[in-house]
């Protein structure tokens, strides 16, 4: 009983989870985790563990041991009954119990099950720094404060392992540093936006919504403290240790004084951690998470100077000049890191092309000039701004991988702060080539700030890029030139695009381009296709062939090319499979010119057909014989007019390109055609009787059905059709047998 009383309490416990920055007196309530809540995302009643992301296993394993170290139960009177039950006994008095929390521990548990990269205690304290300035700026219009040369500035000790984060913003007084830091859960810059909101609504968006803030210092230090000066003068110094988080202490201070206001913290590093007394490791996170941080972020950095001095072993010359040396010495010197300005803020009209080049350049690490960008901002339900590129070159990530993790350059910012360029969420896949960045104060992140949760504003900012990716390709394309350089660097995602995503593909399709019959070395569009059809044409075409060459030399196009119909070139599985999604474009049925159908077929060819299958039955039934399951059937084909035979294959059958792709992947590896055979048998050798070559079997099968040399030619037949379809032999040593002895015979015939 106790156990699974102390298994709920681990998970009921209100995971109370503050973001601090001693100077803006901000704890910040950003969710709670409740049984229920576990219950609902990650377990089920009856069968216990749900399906979810191992992440989230790890998260309820690691509250569960944790919390249950943490927790303790002590007996109580039934007056001191506070939120807790347990069931009541069968006889005797009722018994109440209470859980008392450690919040040493409780606050452990916080700090590392919500971070999974440490790094990120430079975005948190950093950006509410940036906190306490924008509050003293807000309040300077108010009582007419000095809130000149804000700034945040950063050094390190190694002597004595320290970093100090320090800025002059707002800062603490006495009063504040109890109420804030003697209350868990008491949040002073929420306070403070609720009392800015009522004053101007538009205030709030000034104020940063951070993570865990403060805390996460503890990722890194293993004691924090604290030096503050508030606007009463007094300055005052927290301390506080990861051993012993369930207390602190606050004293006044006597180190170096600070000017007006402001805020000094220091982090005494951890052994492991001192990778952050690095000013090149600092200078490098800075640059990744606050490079767009409002207020000058200052890094105190060690160089060398070169330096003049008199050389005392030096004899002084003739004409009395005192001989000089050349020293190195090394100095200290600040150095403002976030040099970058947010682009996206400003209006378009006050944008020139070099600056966005520039930018692209710079925050992308890029080589490459784009092609085209967008920038925009969307107000409503959601209000968000971007600034989108279209690369002119495939960036290097995705050259070794289609689909690379890594190479998603989408940057999302809440308030100039960078959170993520890796949220799966944000950009279909089909757009991992683009770069660019989105910046929005409301979006509802969770208390790490390193995971965004699902939600309607996400949804509508996805869809409002995805949009503008569009229109901004649909305006490249009337640059012919430029579209095509696009085309062949990107033109695959477009078609996986109209794969996957069912309510883009409409805008997506006239985005792709074809090699065709009537196209020569340039690509076409389906709306361009469509303008050249013939009146009686009612289908568009296309023919699969490994090669644009081979699939021009199709034995299946004769008829289509002599009635003066377009076909489209196919030489790559995914373009088969992007027509065949399509289906269907401005009410023309798309169709493959190598399978077998009667739609396309009028009147008077369907009768034809019909007679010649009538006229030649026998000799159709005895190839079928002779070819045995290589086949369906055999068939007159309207469609070949100078070759004797084509091997198609039925409306539900895989294309020989296609069934090469799928073996080439392994779908059907150790298996020989196995659960695939249904589609790999569904070939149809179709026939023309005009032929001489076909007449001449016709002749050899009616004289003697048995004769080798009839099945010989018969087989030659099949495997040059096969051959010229597309399709690999089963047998390709066979068939050069089979070709030897005719050449042979022809030989001897001579």
């Amino acid at each position: 009983m106790v156990t699974t009383l102390l298994h709920h309490a681990a998970l009921c416990i209100s995971v109370v989870l503050v973001a601090f920055h001693p100077s803006t007196n901000a704890f910040k309530m950003n969710t709670r985790f409740s049984l229920r809540h576990f219950r609902e995302m990650h377990f089920s009643n009856d069968q216990g563990p749900a399906t979810s992301s191992y992440c989230n296993r790890q998260l309820v394993g690691r509250f569960r041991n944790h919390a249950n170290s943490a927790i303790s139960v002590r007996k109580m009177s039934s007056a001191d009954v506070v939120d807790a039950e347990t069931s009541e006994p069968e006889s005797g008095d009722k018994e109440t119990f209470s859980f008392e929390s450690n919040v040493s521990r409780v606050m452990d548990i916080i700090i590392n099950s919500l971070y999974s990269n440490k790094d990120v205690f430079i975005r948190e304290l950093v950006s509410n720094a940036a906190d306490a300035c924008d509050k003293k700026r807000f309040q300077s219009i108010t009582d007419g404060s000095d809130a000149t040369n804000l700034r945040i500035r950063l050094y390190a000790d190694r002597e004595k392992n320290t970093l100090t984060i320090e800025d002059n913003g707002i800062g603490m007084n006495r009063e504040d540093i109890i109420q804030n830091l003697g209350r868990i859960a008491e949040s002073g810059t929420k306070r403070f936006t609720e009392e800015m909101e009522k004053k101007d609504k538009d205030s709030m968006n000034l104020i940063g919504q951070f993570g865990v803030g403060f805390y996460s210092g503890f990722l890194v230090a293993n004691r924090m403290e604290v030096v503050t000066k508030g606007s009463k003068g007094e300055q005052l110094r927290f301390e506080a240790e990861a051993a012993a988080l369930d207390q602190y202490s606050i004293s006044e201070d006597s180190s170096n004084p600070i000017e007006t206001t402001g805020t000094r913290l220091i982090l005494h590093l951890k052994d492991e951690s001192d990778q952050y007394l690095d000013d090149v490791a600092l200078r490098a996170l800075l640059e990744k998470y606050s490079e767009f941080v409002p207020f000058p972020i200052e890094l105190e950095r060690e160089v060398s100077k070169p330096e003049q001095v008199v050389d005392p072993d030096a004899q002084m010359d003739e004409d009395g000049t005192i001989p000089m040396k050349t020293v190195v010495n090394k100095v200290k010197e600040w150095m403002v890191v976030n040099n970058k300005k947010p682009l996206w803020l400003r209006p378009p009209k006050q944008v020139d092309e070099e600056e966005y080049t520039e930018f692209y350049k710079q925050t992308f690490k890029a080589y490459d000039e784009p092609l085209a960008h967008s920038h925009f901002s969307v107000e409503g339900n959601v209000d968000f701004k971007a600034l989108l590129f279209l690369p002119s070159d495939v960036p290097y990530e995705l050259t070794r991988d289609m689909f690379a993790a890594s190479a998603r350059s989408l940057r999302l910012y809440v308030k100039r702060v960078f959170i993520n360029d890796k949220f799966e969420d944000l950009i279909p896949r089909w757009l991992l080539f683009m770069r660019g960045v989105v910046d929005s104060d409301d979006l509802p992140l969770n208390v790490g700030r390193e995971i965004l949760q699902q939600s309607r504003s996400l949804r509508i900012i996805k869809q409002r890029l995805v949009k503008k990716s569009i229109d901004m390709m649909t305006d490249l394309s009337a640059n012919t030139t430029a579209y095509h350089k696009f085309w062949k660097n990107f033109g695959k995602y477009i078609k996986v695009g109209i794969i996957e995503d069912d309510g883009s593909r409409d805008q997506l399709v006239p985005l792709c381009r074809y090699y065709s019959s009537n196209s020569a070395d340039d690509l076409t569009s389906l709306p361009d296709y469509v303008q050249r059809m013939p009146e009686d044409q009612k289908y568009i075409y296309y023919v699969v062939g490994e090669t644009r060459a081979q699939a021009a030399m199709a034995p299946a196009l004769e008829k289509l090319k002599q009635k003066g119909y377009e076909v489209i070139y196919v030489s790559e599985p995914i373009d088969e499979m992007t027509l065949q999604n399509i289906e269907k474009f401005q009410e023309k049925p798309i169709a493959d010119a190598g399978k077998e159908t009667l739609d396309d077929l009028s009147e008077d060819e369907k009768a034809e057909k019909t007679k010649q299958n009538e006229d030649i039955e026998g000799f159709r039934a005895w190839m079928g014989k002779v070819l045995g399951d290589r086949i369906t059937r055999v068939e007159a084909s309207t469609r070949l007019i100078d070759s004797p035979a084509t091997l198609v294959q039925s409306e539900y059958g895989v294309s020989p390109s296609m069934q090469k792709y799928l073996r080439a992947q392994a779908v059907v590896e150790n298996d020989d055609k196995g659960q695939f055979e249904n589609i790999f048998n569904q070939a149809v050798l179709e026939v023309n009787p005009s032929h001489p070559i076909i007449q001449r079997l016709k002749v050899m099968q009616e004289v003697d059905a048995e004769s080798e040399d009839a099945k010989e030619t018969a087989e030659l037949v099949f495997n040059t059709a096969a051959l010229a379809a597309g399709y690999v032999l089963d047998n390709a040593a066979a068939y050069s047998t089979l070709v030897v002895n005719m050449m042979t015979k022809l030989a001897e015939s001579k």
